[in-house]
């Protein structure tokens, strides 16, 4: 059994399928998404740090008067249908899904008994988001459901006083936050508890261990599920499961504890944004790129996208998550399963990143650039001559090299027209007996 401490949860082996399943779908989605002006701090922003193209935008389109919690009824989900979303998801080729159960704004997605009135059930949708959600993905896909958990709430009374009062006092976490995690893992069984938002308060003020101590050793989910490193000051990138160190954390280079790059789409929001330009989202080949480079220093990826205050997923999102799904089709076997090689990126070529697939011993070298000579040189894999083989996924044929001394060769790319590609944004040599 693990002890309510970091020394004991920290050793607790992190379940092996999240560390296979390699990319994963973010979705940030809340009342937040009905201005969809800005960013999903937009409460913050507005009433708090007062930031002058939030207010202009509440003069000029709300009365006078409106508050931030009049937004809640209009947060209507409409078109909001499980099913589709559970099939876009699949599309997608990621393994797995964390939804938003309650960002910093207080809102859940369920209905909470302890968020009263201010929860999806009672307000806007009167429909459990999160239920339909988990029904969906459970029913028509094989993703692992995950929910992300705000601890703190930005404007909530109780969280305040502990604040005024040092954190010396506990009502915030004791009456609000704690009850919500336990509520949402006995009724919705997430492998992923993806926390978030500790409001400058230390893991003892949140009883960040003890809750995760019940989590791996008494609740319906204690051998599957996996955590972040966000419990608290001082616990991220440091203690919990996984780390994610920061927000769009891609060191490029290999780290010794399993790791999670999360990132979005959109560059500039979590949340749906109106006023987003097409120059504001990632084109398909930086999120093949994303996913590559992270990949081959051990990481996942967990790529966000923001659904509409309707419960649209918005076809530019729709369309990249089908796009890294038609890629991973042609190279998932460079990326599900594998495992770090030796050589994380190539010495002689820029844009070329290595995997290992354990399971039949190939060497993948992912090249983003498709090279104008016909001829890729890799300066890291060391080639057996008579056993080295050189295959490009999803071309039949094997490729002819040249072995370039100790260390390194010469390949010869297939001459193909565009329409004879295997893919686009990313191609995937296997090599086989490499040393």
């Amino acid at each position: 059994r693990y002890e309510p401490a970091w020394r004991s949860l920290d050793a607790r082996p992190l379940p092996a399928w999240f560390d296979e399943a390699k990319l994963g779908v973010f979705i940030h989605w809340g009342v937040f998404s009905v201005p969809s002006f800005g960013s999903e701090w937009f409460w913050w922003y507005w009433q708090k740090e007062k930031r002058e193209p939030y207010v202009k935008f509440m003069e000029a389109n709300y009365p006078p008067g409106f508050s931030y919690e009049d937004f809640g009824p209009l947060f209507t989900a409409e078109f909001f249908d499980p099913n589709q979303w559970a099939d876009i998801l699949k599309a997608s080729g990621a393994k797995y899904v964390v939804l938003t159960s309650k960002h910093h704004e207080g809102f859940t997605l369920w209905g909470s008994k302890y968020s009263w009135n201010w929860n999806a059930v009672d307000v806007g949708p009167k429909r459990d988001l999160v239920a339909e959600l988990a029904a969906s993905v459970r029913n028509r896909t094989d993703l692992h459901f995950g929910l992300y958990h705000s601890l703190f709430e930005w404007f909530n009374p109780l969280f305040l006083e502990d604040a005024a009062n040092v954190f010396k006092t506990r009502k915030f976490p004791t009456s609000k936050s704690l009850p919500e995690l336990y509520e949402i893992v006995t009724k919705y069984h997430p492998e992923i508890i993806w926390s978030d938002g500790n409001g400058n308060a230390p893991d003892t003020y949140w009883n960040s261990t003890g809750f995760l101590a019940w989590l791996y050793n008494d609740s319906p989910v204690r051998d599957s599920v996996v955590t972040n490193d966000r419990w608290g000051v001082g616990s991220i990138c440091t203690h919990g499961g996984f780390y994610t160190c920061s927000d769009r954390y891609n060191p490029g280079h290999l780290l010794p504890h399993k790791w999670e790059n999360c990132m979005t789409i959109d560059r500039r929001s979590w949340g749906y944004r109106r006023d987003a330009q097409l120059s504001d989202y990632l084109t398909i080949e930086d999120l093949v790129k994303q996913l590559v480079e992270t990949v081959s220093c051990g990481g996942n990826l967990l790529m966000n996208i923001g659904p509409t205050h309707d419960g649209r997923i918005a076809v530019i999102f729709e369309e990249r998550l089908r796009q890294m799904g038609a890629w991973l089709e042609v190279n998932g076997g460079a990326i599900y399963g594998t495992k770090p090689w030796r050589a994380q990126n190539d010495s002689v070529t820029q844009e070329v990143w290595y995997t290992f697939s354990p399971k039949e011993g190939t060497v993948n070298a992912i090249f983003l650039n498709w090279p104008v000579s016909g001829t890729l040189e890799l300066g890291e894999p060391q080639a057996k001559l008579g056993e080295t083989q050189v295959k490009l996924a999803g071309y039949k044929e094997l490729l002819k090299w040249v072995a370039l001394g100790e260390k390194g060769l010469v390949i010869a790319l297939p001459q193909l027209t565009p329409k004879q590609l295997p893919c686009q944004w990313g191609w995937t040599l296997q090599l086989t007996a490499i040393n």
